[in-house]
């Protein structure tokens, strides 16, 4: 039974990153005919945001070194149903240059709130980072394309500990001042609490820190910030109550509960689409999902991969064991 919740959007729009945060880290290589086949079974269960995959050198991901030869796969999307967007990730100017000869128009960059991690994954700091994605923003907002930019470890790292919530805004508003169109807050390890949640999300939409000092960038938009969170303490779904009651409709989860965190130990990986759509509905949120199409689909993809879903409302809905 849906009971409507006050102070909630109308409607959230799923931002679903399975066929690319999902499946990046899978160690057996998945055909890129069943990356297709995922992508559409998704779009048929009513997504219209699923990020298809990431146009990286193969040596740093592997299970995605087949992008240009998956997004062919996928063209037919755009014509048998206008609605539905494919972004890309790119880590540079050259991923740039191939998604857009691929035809992509969003694509998204991916940063870092602090310097432990944008040296561990960029092999930068977060300044040169900041100054690699400058280009790729300029390009592809020339070119007509939309830019997400992701910034990971907002709540906690791995090697520093807590992030300051001063830090996490400036770093954010650095990345957004860039030409961004939205801007995802990742908690990256899962170690965020609602509270932790609704401090940053107030910073970032107020105006900046007078002591800040200059180029700290004035306040973001509620309506161009999304969040992206993991599931390690069990948090991801009352951490993303909090951020709604601020205003934000644009969540980021995974089919199935696929994907994880290498950073910490226990991680059970991205907020499940399926739990998360549970939730939504429960509270009289739109998000045109068909929750039983989207479960089946996450059976077919775990059937794919060799184990069972993680999602506990695909277990429930479906009857799967653990």
């Amino acid at each position: 039974m849906a009971v409507r919740h006050p102070g909630l959007p109308a409607s959230v729009r799923i931002h679903e990153v399975g066929a690319r945060d999902g499946l990046q880290n899978e160690k057996a290589t998945v055909p890129t005919a069943v990356k297709a086949e995922f992508v559409h079974r998704l779009a048929d269960a009513g997504l219209t945001t699923i990020e298809a995959t990431s146009f990286v050198h193969p040596t740093w991901v592997p299970q995605l070194a087949d992008a240009a030869e998956l997004m062919p796969l996928l063209a037919d999307l755009a014509e048998r149903t206008p609605a539905v967007r494919l972004p890309v990730l790119v880590p540079n100017e050259r991923g740039l240059e191939r998604a857009l000869e691929r035809g992509v128009r969003e694509i998204a960059v991916f940063g870092s709130a602090t310097e432990s991690f944008a040296r561990a994954n960029l092999n930068r700091t977060v300044d040169e980072s900041l100054a690699m994605f400058e280009p790729v923003v300029a390009r592809a907002r020339a070119a007509g394309a939309s830019v997400r930019g992701y910034l990971s470890m907002c709540f906690g790292d791995p090697w520093e500990g807590p992030v300051p919530v001063a830090q996490v805004a400036a770093a954010a508003r650095r990345l957004y001042a860039l030409g961004c169109t939205e801007l995802s807050l990742g908690d990256t390890i899962g170690v965020a609490t609602p509270g932790h949640v609704t401090a940053l999300l107030d910073a970032l939409t107020a105006g900046p820190d007078p002591g800040a000092g200059s180029g700290a960038g004035s306040g973001i938009p509620v309506e161009h910030l999304a969040v992206h969170f993991h599931d390690t303490y069990g948090q991801a779904l009352s951490n993303t109550l909090a951020a709604l009651q601020r205003g934000v409709s644009v969540v980021d989860a995974s089919a199935g509960g696929l994907g994880g965190c290498p950073y910490a130990r226990s991680a059970t990986g991205n907020l499940a689409t399926e739990d998360l759509v549970w939730m939504l509905h429960g509270l009289g949120v739109r998000t045109g999902v068909d929750l039983d199409r989207l479960s089946a689909t996450s059976v077919w993809m775990a059937e794919q991969l060799g184990r069972p879903s993680p999602s506990r409302t695909v277990r429930a809905l479906t009857h799967q064991e653990q």
